[in-house]
């Protein structure tokens, strides 16, 4: 019969949890900094860098979301490439600008940190679009988050060739 968890393992089953609390919070709050920017037509660093000086009502903003903050707006020419490219019929600039930087946010994600894997880069989006977006929009971001993973996947083969040194010895010639 299977064993009961040990603490050790309840604690990291529980930090894990935490951790992952911790960044859709901070996705969140990323998302409101980029989204207010947006909508001001204010560059997005300027008014992040408003944020961490002056948090007002809120707490301070999370590391977390900082980092995806200036993460969007390093890349965000390439983001946004990859947004029109794999969006059908919609281009960046006519999408809803909510629905444009869970998109942004997601992408950078997939492309750009390998600490979150696609799969909760696409589920987070997914989440944030249900509750802050229109109900067409979590089909639509689905569709285009999985069509810039499948581009990311076909650009970065799984294998690589096997060097001689991997060959079986009847495989080589003598």
């Amino acid at each position: 019969p299977p064993t009961a968890p040990t603490s050790a393992a309840r604690t990291e089953s529980r930090r894990t949890k935490e951790a992952s609390m911790a960044r859709s919070t901070a996705r969140k709050r990323a998302l409101n900094t980029l989204y207010e920017a947006d909508e001001k037509g204010q560059d997005f660093l300027s008014l992040l860098d408003e944020r961490i000086a002056q948090p007002g009502a809120q707490t301070p903003l999370p590391e977390y979301a900082i980092e995806i903050v200036r993460g969007v707006d390093e890349h965000r020419r390439d983001i946004d490439s990859q947004l029109n490219t794999h969006s059908t019929g919609w281009k960046v600039k006519r999408m809803h600008a909510i629905d444009r930087n869970i998109l942004r946010i997601a992408t950078w994600e997939i492309l750009y940190n390998d600490d979150v894997p696609d799969k909760v880069a696409i589920d987070e989006a997914l989440n944030l679009s249900k509750t802050l977006s229109d109900d067409a929009a979590p089909s639509f971001i689905h569709g285009v988050l999985s069509a810039i993973v499948a581009a990311k996947d076909k650009q970065s083969p799984q294998s690589t060739p096997l060097d001689d040194s991997d060959k079986d010895e009847s495989d080589q010639t003598n």
